[in-house]
């Protein structure tokens, strides 16, 4: 069974569009997969749409999971975006 690194924060500030391709940008530096989940919905965090249509904003209660070889400093480095 695979690793998987899984952390839950509640968000700083709302989105811009231009804090949504640095996360995607951040995410994107990473080998591992990144998904932003919240409730039922799982985004991968590569992807700028996928990360639009989550509409994160202030307060939101999200999880960030990450599975790979760098999986701890990407849900650090997002986290560190959204918090």
């Amino acid at each position: 069974m695979k690793n998987l690194v899984r952390r839950t924060i509640k968000v700083k500030n709302t989105l811009d569009t231009r804090q949504i391709a640095y996360l995607v940008q951040c995410a994107g530096q990473f080998k591992s997969d990144v998904r932003i989940e919240e409730e039922e919905k799982r985004i991968n965090a590569k992807s700028i749409m996928g990360t639009i249509s989550l509409a994160i904003k202030e307060e939101d209660i999200i999880t960030i999971v990450a599975e790979g070889v760098d999986e701890e400093k990407a849900v650090d480095e997002v986290c560190k975006i959204l918090c």
